[in-house]
């Protein structure tokens, strides 16, 4: 059923990553298939065995060709530096190539312990699972860079967090699992030479403009390169309302894709403060702390990869710093970019920053929901549609005033009320997986063994600009007794 695979990480040197199969699980059960994702990387499924597919992408039944690798890496974990971490729980099968002729890993996440699991099982837990099938097929939904959601089977065991819970395998997509934390686990050990192979592996898979260059010249250009990809990423983050949870350099992913959602989750009512994670106790990566984050994340980044910038370290520095300062300009261009797409705006006017951030005050003063105010402000192109928009706000004067400054700036847009209308429709989502929702699939699932709700909020998530009556339900914010404001990792 897998396509070719290739073992390009598997092939490194030993000392990158171990070799290592997956723990065998009892009864695997496959409860979800990615059918669209599966055919665009080669798989055949004209003979799909539900059965095999279970087997195969629980970890029970590889093929003998494979190397399963699980890759080492360090990091700063909530600003403390942990020198070893590593692939304590997931597997490396091989990349695949796509209809494009992209690379992608393919790996398996909850197969069992390797020898970076520093005393833990190895395993998933159900619930985080479908968390991170959910949310990151939504974020791909969403025009968001993401790993992507292949397979989830269950494994018939128990895994121990909390309290018991079903064991389950997530079958995980990515452009590749390279991290500012890779770097790390080797710069700490002062080991140039896998620095070396690392920055070449970067390029190859992801900048291969930069193998035109000098090879003294490739680091400090990956460097750039990786800054303008993470600032392009945070502002997508920004612009739908999306708090990862865990921001630490182990989850900073090279090719600028949002990887491993643990704590994640979407705003309801726009607060920048806003914090779901039940390990972040002080806001560290709150939702207004993201680009403060990225910008620390990529500095050690820098500080991994200086060795191999040249012999004049104090010019090396300098550099490196002069190109992290660019970060803030970066992520202040693409975010101003979403902003203005969100607000239906095809032209660039100086005070547009200034009405995009009197949006989100008004917003915060008001209480409003985040998702359904961009949704429905689709509507108030004209006064007489503002009605739903107005209602979100506990103080509708504050958006009724906004209201009048942002008509008057859509008139220099020379662009009828329709065109506005539908180009901010195909922007600002009516769905997203509200965390309300993520559970409700979560309890479902964990404690009936009733994967209808999770297929239907899949259903709506993956087409998020889908307004139409029969997505009402997952549209609408959690009612007072409903709201979920702690998420939990899997770990």
């Amino acid at each position: 059923m897998l396509p070719p695979l290739s073992h390009r990480y598997a092939d490194l040197p030993e000392h990158m990553r171990a070799e290592v199969y997956p723990t065998p699980v009892p009864k695997p059960r496959l409860v979800a298939l990615n059918r669209p994702l599966a055919e665009d990387l080669g798989m055949e499924l004209a003979c799909f065995d539900e059965a095999r597919a279970a087997e195969l992408f629980s970890g029970n039944a590889l093929p003998e060709e494979l190397k399963p690798t699980a890759a080492a890496y360090a990091g700063h974990q909530f600003g403390n530096f942990v020198p070893q971490l590593g692939d304590g729980r997931a597997l490396l099968l091989g990349e695949a190539r796509n209809r494009a002729g992209q690379l992608r890993d393919i790996q398996l996440k909850g197969s069992g312990r390797t020898p970076f699991s520093r005393g833990g099982d190895g395993r998933a837990p159900l619930g985080p699972v479908l968390r991170e099938y959910l949310v990151s097929e939504a974020m791909h939904a969403l025009g968001v860079p993401t790993t992507r959601a292949l397979a989830a089977t269950t494994t018939g065991e128990r895994v121990y967090r909390r309290m018991p819970e079903p064991g389950a395998v997530l079958t995980r997509v990515a452009s590749s699992h390279l991290r500012v934390g890779t770097f790390q686990y080797f710069a700490v050990r002062g080991d140039e030479a896998a620095l070396r192979v690392l920055v070449d592996e970067a390029i190859v898979r992801h900048y291969p403009e930069l193998a035109e260059l000098a090879a003294d010249a490739q680091p400090m250009a990956l460097l750039e390169a990786v800054i303008e990809r993470q600032a392009k990423l945070i502002a997508k983050w920004m612009s739908v309302g999306f708090i990862h949870g865990v921001m630490n350099t182990d989850n900073c992913a090279i090719g600028g894709e949002t990887i491993d959602y643990g704590p994640c989750a979407f705003m309801d009512r726009y607060d920048p403060m806003t914090v779901f994670s039940s390990i972040d106790g002080r806001g560290r990566y709150a939702y207004a702390n993201q680009p403060s984050m990225a910008q620390w994340n990529l500095a050690r980044f820098a500080e991994a990869i200086l060795p191999l910038m040249g012999h004049d370290s104090k010019q090396a520095i300098a550099e490196a710093t002069e190109v992290l300062e660019t970060f803030n300009e970066r992520y202040q261009r693409h975010w101003l970019s979403a902003m203005r797409h969100k607000l239906g705006l095809s032209t660039a006017q100086d005070a547009d920053a200034v009405l995009a951030a009197d949006l989100l005050e008004v917003m915060h003063q008001g209480s409003a929901d985040f998702t359904l105010t961009f949704h429905y402000l689709a509507g108030a192109v004209t006064p007489e549609g503002a009605e739903q928009l107005v209602a979100v706000f506990d103080q509708p004067k504050d958006i009724e005033a906004w209201l009048v400054r942002w008509r008057q700036r859509l008139g220099d847009e020379q662009a009828s009320a329709k065109e506005v209308f539908e180009r901010m429709c195909a922007v600002n989502p009516a769905v997203i997986p509200r965390n309300h929702r993520v559970e409700q699939v979560i309890e479902a699932a964990s404690e009936r063994d009733d994967f209808a709700p999770f297929n239907a909020l899949l259903a709506a998530v993956t087409h998020p600009f889908d307004a139409s009556n029969e997505c009402v339900d997952f549209r609408q914010p959690p009612l007072d007794g409903e709201q979920v404001l702690r998420t939990f990792c899997g770990t």
